[in-house]
């Protein structure tokens, strides 16, 4: 089983964990995140663009001169898309963007961004994430220990003031472990996790 490091708050090493090869030294198959990145971005989308048809617009329904004899081409209605306040022609509609995907992929997507992280050596472990009143100065200070600008930082159940602390400061946001995501695992470019985190995932994934 593949071993990673697991430190404190001062970034001491403590003690070393054995992961689960299942989730966190996969194979990466980059075609799952993709599918999976596509399939969340795609989710997000209001799809409310409208636009009026020809058939929508106000006015028209009665031609706007003569058939023949002005010298103009025949016209049947003002509202034609081709007048100027007339409707679109194959203007977008209210529709829905999202699409199914296998429960098998949207698992598979995740064990690989978590492999990747860890091959990459991207991902540290915490032993713990334990703040005692809620200080953007002091968590900044923390992150800083261990040089991380651009960070996902995953705890094991709500932890109000690791996530009020984190908030403010830019590129670091904090799921909870049964929120964690293929599209935020691959957004920040370090992962840092606690150790329950850690185990709740290969609880679920494995």
């Amino acid at each position: 089983m593949a071993k990673i490091a697991v430190y404190d708050m001062d970034r001491k090493q403590v003690s070393e964990r054995e992961l689960n090869d299942e989730v966190f030294d996969t194979d990466v198959k980059g075609y799952l995140i993709h599918d999976m990145v596509r399939y969340q971005l795609a989710a997000r989308r209001q799809g409310t663009a409208k636009t009026k048809g020809r058939s929508e617009v106000r006015g028209g329904g009665k031609k706007p001169f003569k058939q023949k004899g002005t010298g103009n081409a025949r016209q049947g209605t003002p509202t034609a898309p081709h007048f100027v306040g007339g409707g679109t022609a194959f203007g977008p509609t209210p529709r829905d963007y999202s699409f199914k995907l296998n429960r098998k992929v949207k698992k598979g997507a995740l064990k690989s961004a978590l492999s990747l992280r860890f091959k990459t050596d991207t991902m540290t472990v915490l032993n713990q994430l334990q703040v005692e009143q809620v200080s953007t100065k002091s968590f900044a200070e923390v992150l800083g220990r261990f040089e991380l600008d651009n960070v996902l930082i995953v705890v094991e159940d709500e932890n109000t003031n690791v996530e009020l602390s984190a908030r403010n400061i830019p590129h670091v946001k904090v799921l909870r472990s049964d929120g964690v995501n293929v599209y935020d695992v691959m957004k920040y470019r370090n992962i840092l996790i606690t150790e329950e985190a850690v185990a709740k995932l290969e609880g679920a994934l494995a």
